[in-house]
């Protein structure tokens, strides 16, 4: 008999991943509001808007780096009960993924540069079908994404005994 999949409480992912997100958002903010700037200073310092497009730039510039990575993190977690892996995000768009283990068909924990630097790492749940065959749990620890890989694992039934 399996557990509940709902039972278990959702854990979060590390506090790190928030400074992660934050980077990758400024590096497309910052050079988009440097854009904004320089074509408000080039081409729109005539029209009555002029400053506008800067302005703007830097408040979603703003929202992006400092306000949606606590609000992205405070949304992702995941919990592991019995034969079972949830996966919850989103704050925008809310998505909550109940993964049974006997579906697992391969697993990978993922290092990007960004995961490095600020000691994160993702666990890649690849299972049987189409549709979400793919489950990505972003901003772990390496040690308990690698945890987690084994956990899993060594839950997945084989063909070899």
């Amino acid at each position: 008999m399996t557990a509940e999949p709902l039972a278990a409480p959702i854990q979060p992912v590390e506090p790190s991943y928030r400074n992660g997100l934050r980077l990758a958002a400024a590096a497309f903010w910052v050079p988009a509001s440097l854009g904004a700037l320089v074509v408000d200073r080039l081409i729109l310092h005539e029209f009555p808007f002029a400053g506008l497009l800067p302005a703007l730039a830097g408040l979603l510039a703003l929202g992006a780096i400092v306000i949606a990575p606590n609000r992205i993190y405070r949304r992702l977690g995941y919990s592991v009960d019995g034969d079972f892996l949830r996966v919850v995000r989103g704050w925008l768009f809310h998505s909550d993924t109940i993964v049974p283990f006997v579906r697992v068909q391969h697993i990978d924990v993922n290092r990007g540069p960004l995961d490095k630097v600020f000691g994160t790492a993702s666990l890649v749940v690849h299972t049987a079908g189409t549709h979400n065959s793919i489950v990505t749990l972003p901003g772990l620890s390496p040690d308990r994404a690698a945890e987690l890989r084994e956990l899993i694992r060594g839950s997945i039934p084989t063909d070899v005994e």
